[in-house]
């Protein structure tokens, strides 16, 4: 079981930056964000793998950084350059793997509101 607690949301103008945290009680493969806006399906925003193998949506190709510390077990999400459409609420998804059991952990999700 992993928990996973997120934080960093709120609410900036278009333009600016915001970065997202999340930190996993445990080991994950791999570490997501996603993002989900009301009436909608969560959607893919920027994952990566191990240290360094990343990917991203094309929505945010560019401007979003995602990153993590495995000494804290924590991932980042650096946003920058935000637009209103980016508005959402971000979750912090977890990937474990074990004897070829993949499983998924999720957060309880941090809102952006980016204002035009």
């Amino acid at each position: 079981q992993v928990q996973l607690v997120e934080s960093g949301g709120g609410l900036v103008q278009a333009g600016g930056s915001l970065k997202l945290s999340c930190t996993a009680s445990g080991r994950a493969s791999a570490m997501n964000w996603y993002r989900q806006t009301p009436g909608n399906e969560r959607d893919f925003v920027a994952g990566i793998i191990g240290g360094s193998s990343t990917n991203y949506a094309d929505s945010v190709k560019g401007r979003v950084t995602i990153s993590r510390d495995d000494a804290t077990k924590t991932v980042y999400l650096q946003m920058d350059s935000l637009k209103p459409e980016d508005t959402a609420t971000y979750y912090c998804n977890a990937v474990t793997v074990a004897e070829g059991d993949y499983k998924n952990y999720w957060g309880q999700g941090t809102h952006v509101t980016v204002s035009s």
